[in-house]
């Protein structure tokens, strides 16, 4: 018998991974922290107030900090604003270099709202926004105590949502003016996180990222599949103009986008109404995502956790 259970104790051990593990908890509080500043339109006190936390999270992580400043006056106002990228980069020496990508900026006009009272009105951007930048700053912890083989460069794009509906180049401006004017060296492929927090996630293959990137995004649907994460769904879906398609297009970056566009499901609507809020987003969806990212970021070409 004691040869039995020394045997079943290394069985045991042997099937244990080493590589680091995403903290779902963590980063749900990384979502609340930011929506506790309130809604993060540009030029509001919860902006400035969301962008010095951010920077300061970094300064406590990354082994260096780019702050990429621009101007943009939106079309729907026509108010001009300063805005700013930021970016965290690890392992900035290493020959293969990625982004992972969110939006932070969050949208200043309710207009997709059923009561027609709240479409001037801010949107909290829990899930449209928080989410994304919130896996992002999870994984700088980890990446911090954890040091990657490849080189990250979180990017947390800025103006991504002052848009005008049917006008997709007045979208995504940060990631736009980030690859028009590239303040790192080019790296060899993106991923973008977007509305990754919804309670009901589902994360089909965006059109546009299968086009720009098909390898990238078998091997990752592929390998949510061999962890379990149920979200991810093989079926290809809308094309979605988001921060990716600049990086492409512009940029030429193979980038892909990982979203949930029906927030929270085909037969409602929270995307762009203040019902955006946390109560509308949870843990597990962030777990999932990730639990993808960290298996990307540490086993990419090498040993894969099972």
């Amino acid at each position: 018998m004691r040869i039995i259970i020394i045997t079943l104790l290394f069985g045991m051990i042997g099937c244990q991974s080493n590589f680091p593990k995403f903290d779902k908890d963590n980063a749900f509080q990384y979502l609340l922290d930011q929506c506790d500043f309130g809604p993060r339109n540009p030029g509001s006190d919860g902006y400035y107030a969301c962008r010095q936390f951010i920077i300061e999270e970094l300064e406590a992580y990354a082994d260096d900090i780019v702050l990429q400043d621009f101007r943009y006056r939106e079309q729907v106002d026509h108010k001009t604003y300063d805005f700013q990228n930021i970016i965290g980069r690890f392992n900035p020496d290493a020959d293969f270099q990625t982004i992972i990508s969110a939006h932070w900026d969050t949208r200043p006009w309710a207009d997709r709202d059923p009561e027609k009272r709240n479409r001037r009105t801010p949107i909290m951007g829990a899930n449209d926004g928080a989410s994304g930048v919130a896996v992002l700053l999870e994984l700088a912890r980890i990446l911090a105590e954890n040091p990657a083989p490849i080189g990250v460069n979180l990017v947390f794009f800025d103006a991504e949502d002052l848009g005008s509906p049917g006008l997709n180049e007045t979208y995504c401006q940060g990631s736009r003016y980030f690859a028009k004017h590239l303040p790192i060296p080019r790296p060899d492929e993106a991923i973008n996180l977007d509305m990754v927090g919804d309670k009901q996630l589902t994360l089909p293959i965006e059109r546009y990222s299968y086009d720009f990137h098909p390898d990238l995004v078998r091997d990752l649907w592929d390998r949510a599949k061999d962890l379990g994460l149920d979200a991810f769904s093989g079926k290809i879906d809308y094309a979605i103009y988001d921060d990716h398609v600049p990086l492409y297009e512009i940029a030429g970056i193979p980038a892909i986008d990982i979203i949930d566009f029906k927030y929270p499901n085909p037969y409602a609507n929270f995307h762009h109404t203040i019902d955006d809020v946390a109560e509308n987003c949870s843990a597990k969806s962030l777990d999932q995502v990730g639990r993808l990212m960290v298996d990307y970021i540490y086993n990419r070409g090498g040993e894969r956790e099972e």
